[in-house]
């Protein structure tokens, strides 16, 4: 008696602290809620602890619900409309209401979790119109549900469904007292008036289904098309949730989800070949037709392994076709014959060419590339196929292949003479010397056309290849402005601008085409 007496004590007081634990809660009292929290862990009984309803949005949602069971693959789109505060108990009931589908034949899952009974819809992530959520329906022998239980549980809910909707009725005391009605006594003689109540008029039952724009038939809800004259449901129109098909429409409804499940299946089919197909051809350089296709080019049929399929834009060729369109291409790029923006690969150029001409055919990707870049050199060594693309800074080009310096300035191998001692031998022996007399009429071209220049101090030639205006002579050191053709100081050095260059004298530019860059 006095375990049990102590146990009720317990219990009370767990009451008063879980009550006072929810005040502190509400209010924030962080301090509060930890001092009583430790004092209801003392006890050791059962505490639950819930958010209000009130803290929840009240806005009511529209839930998508896809709805499944083991016989039908494909989920039958339902809508909902619910509210984020709403459990997934108080869920599984709307469906029972509204359905008819108990709550131990239901399963809900809310973004590939498994939502349980005490779980809210806020807490899965359903806040707004147009949330997910999946419902799938369990056979009664799995779920253990009886037609017995079914029944009793079918008959406590419309037990609680009347109960609610009683109103609620303020008792009076007996007697006269009071706020009591007094009750009119009639004598025997009188018998008592009675009086007829209009029967209420029962309201219309809605229309159930979809009018057709065309031919104004009203379907059933769940029809896609017309049944008469095909047209289309209205994309405005939705389900209603209450509404239940009846068993044709169930057997048409399992059909076409049959029907699409089966398209599914093929289509992943088809999708996981096509990615199994593209794995084994990977290590394959070439990839041949499967299917009977024409050359675009001789117009042959080819039959299923006599064409060659381009992996960038998969145009079929014959081989005779891509390899003619290969040699005579002018291009380091072999375009796709049949005039798109797609490439031939590297990997089928050597594939399909033999060795020797994938050989020539790199040296002239080569050679295009060379003649196609604005600051290339080539080695001045005859018969050399040595070429370099040369930056500002550089001034000679070691050849790999012939290992000869070249100077970029004189364009020419000077060996043991620098850049004055070779122009000035190059003036007396091209008298004589008709490779030099060459290289003279090349180093004078460039003067006329303005790609090199004399240094106003040496008169050796210089030339800027690429860069800044401001340059410098490598023989005398003179700093040369390459627009004014003059040099960048005056006589005194380095900050006279009273000759030669007036860049900037003035906050003004020396030349019309002078970049203000020193």
């Amino acid at each position: 008696m006095a375990s049990r007496a102590t146990r009720k004590g317990d219990l009370k007081k767990a009451e008063e602290l879980a009550s006072s634990l929810s005040e502190a809660l509400s209010c924030g009292d962080s301090e509060e809620a930890v001092r009583l929290s430790r004092k209801l862990a003392q006890l050791s009984v059962p505490v639950s602890v819930s958010i209000s309803s009130q803290a929840y949005p009240q806005d009511r949602i529209r839930l998508r619900v896809g709805v499944e069971d083991a016989q039908s693959e494909s989920s039958i789109p339902v809508t909902l409309e619910v509210s984020s505060a709403m459990t997934i108990a108080q869920l599984k009931d709307k469906i029972n209401r509204d359905f008819g589908f108990h709550p131990l034949l239901q399963r809900w899952v809310i973004g590939k979790r498994l939502a349980q009974d005490r779980d809210t819809l806020y807490s899965h992530g359903i806040r707004s119109n147009g949330d997910q959520a999946f419902l799938f329906i369990r056979s009664a022998s799995s779920a253990r549900l009886t037609r017995h239980q079914y029944n009793l549980d079918q008959e406590q809910q419309l037990l609680e469904s009347i109960v609610e909707s009683i109103p609620s009725m303020e008792l009076c005391s007996r007697g006269f007292g009071g706020n009591a009605t007094e009750k009119k006594v009639l004598p025997p003689s009188v018998p008592p008036k009675t009086y007829k109540t209009a029967k209420p008029a029962n309201p219309p039952k809605p229309q159930l289904g979809w009018s057709c724009k065309t031919c104004t038939y009203v379907n059933k809800p769940t029809r896609p098309g017309c049944e008469m004259c095909g047209d289309e449901r209205p994309d405005d129109y939705l389900v209603p949730d209450l509404y239940q098909p009846d068993q044709e429409e169930v057997e048409r409804l399992q059909l076409e989800d049959l029907a699409l499940l089966q398209y599914q299946e093929a289509q992943q089919e088809e999708r996981q070949q096509n990615y199994l197909n593209l794995l084994a051809t990977d290590e394959q350089n070439l990839i041949v037709n499967a299917t009977v296709a024409d050359c675009p080019i001789c117009f042959n049929a080819l039959q299923p392994g006599e064409g060659v399929v381009l992996r960038e834009c998969l145009h079929t060729f014959c081989r005779e076709c891509l390899i003619g369109t290969i040699r005579n291409s002018n291009n380091a790029e072999v375009s796709c014959p049949d005039d798109c923006e797609s490439k031939l690969l590297d990997r089928e150029i050597k594939e399909l060419l033999t060795e020797e001409e994938h050989q020539r055919f790199l040296e002239l990707r080569l050679s295009i590339a060379e003649s196609r870049s604005e600051h290339s050199f080539h080695c001045q060594t005859p018969n050399c196929r040595g070429w370099c693309i040369y930056e500002d800074e550089v001034n000679e080009f070691h050849c790999d292949l012939c290992l000869e310096v070249n100077c970029l300035l004189c364009r020419a191998i000077h060996k043991d003479m620098n850049c004055k001692d070779y122009q000035d031998d190059l003036r007396i022996r091209a008298q004589n010397d008709k490779a030099a007399q060459q290289t003279k009429q090349m180093l004078e071209s460039m003067l006329q056309n303005g790609e090199a220049m004399n240094c106003p101090r040496c008169a050796i030639i210089v030339q800027k290849k690429d860069g800044c205006d401001w340059i410098c002579c490598l023989m005398c050191k003179t700093e040369i402005c390459w627009v004014t053709k003059q040099a960048r100081w005056g006589p005194n050095g380095p900050g006279d601008t009273s000759g030669g260059c007036r860049c900037r004298v003035n906050n003004q530019p020396c030349h019309p085409n002078c970049q203000n860059c020193h």
